[in-house]
């Protein structure tokens, strides 16, 4: 596994462990279990997994949720700990790297900033351009849900454009913090938005970002 990965995929099971299987988290409607839930069934049930953006698989991923949610908290904490068996495409270092580098950064801050007394972590500058150069590359899927413009721009100036409309909404950050923006926790994330008033306040209520 890569570095970033396996660095976030650690983390990611250490604060689900320590929260316990009923915490919170900034996912609506999911408690930690259901979190560890799907970052189980994503990597060992490709066929159920598939529900996440296929309407027609939708029935068939419900069900696994139900199936490993089911299961002791333990376990599910020792298959996020130990990865992905070797048949999954996610044991391929390419595809680990560039899969679950976000996916576990973003699941890692669901727990952590779902808490009450949560406070920001220090990434340093290559995790940052790491999770800068993934966030471009996606951007244009993850903001094509925006109910207005939607510029991400970086302390240092550097920009991406996540949907072209009008009015535009400039949101700058820390890629860290604006990869939580386009994911949809625009309540948990520390960025300075600029534009119309009333454009920002659709945009920070939108429900449409992220898949």
């Amino acid at each position: 596994m890569s570095t970033f990965a396996k660095r976030e995929r650690l983390l990611l099971a250490d604060l689900l462990e320590t929260a316990g299987p009923e915490a919170p988290t900034l996912c609506e409607g999911w408690l930690t279990r259901d979190l560890a839930a799907h970052v189980v069934v994503r990597e060992r049930r490709p066929d159920a997994a598939g529900g996440l953006l296929i309407k027609q698989l939708a029935p068939r991923l419900e069900k696994a949720m139900e199936e490993f949610a089911a299961k002791p908290y333990e376990e599910l904490i020792q298959l996020i700990r130990t990865g992905p068996p070797r048949f999954s495409p996610f044991a391929l270092k390419q595809i680990d790297e560039m899969s679950n580098t976000v996916e576990f950064y973003v699941h890692a801050e669901d727990v952590r900033r779902a808490q009450p007394e949560w406070t920001a972590r220090v990434l340093d500058p290559v995790f940052q351009d790491a999770l800068w150069s993934r966030m471009e590359r996606t951007a244009r899927l993850m903001g094509r849900g925006a109910p207005t413009g939607l510029v991400l721009r970086r302390p240092d100036g550097q920009t991406a454009v996540a949907h072209r409309g009008t009015p535009v909404v400039t949101v700058t950050g820390e890629p860290s913090e604006l990869l939580l923006f386009l994911y949809g926790r625009q309540s948990a994330a520390k960025v300075d938005l600029d534009g119309d008033a009333d454009a920002i306040e659709r945009l920070h209520g939108s429900k449409q970002l992220g898949i």
